[in-house]
């Protein structure tokens, strides 16, 4: 479920202060990657994890929204590749 738009305005990212974007990231797991032949067209649930990325140049922290909540904890933020 997507985060309603007003709120995701008002949020920041808390290490650089810079705006945050909604996307959603595929995980990989190694069972995707050896049982390629069975892949599908939808992503369940469990594959697609809902995010805040920042939009800052130095930063790009990645934020995890948990049950609709945004996590924004930069311990709990990944730095994405």
């Amino acid at each position: 479920m997507p985060l309603e738009a007003g709120l995701l305005e008002i949020l920041a990212c808390p290490a650089c202060h810079a705006p945050l974007k909604e996307t959603s990231s595929k995980e990989t797991s190694s069972k995707e990657n050896s049982s390629k032949e069975n892949s599908s067209t939808e992503t369940s649930a469990a594959e697609q994890q809902q995010e805040l990325l920042c939009t800052g140049k130095d930063c790009g922290l990645a934020y995890p929204v948990r049950d609709d909540i945004p996590v924004l904890l930069v311990d709990e933020a990944r730095r994405p590749a």
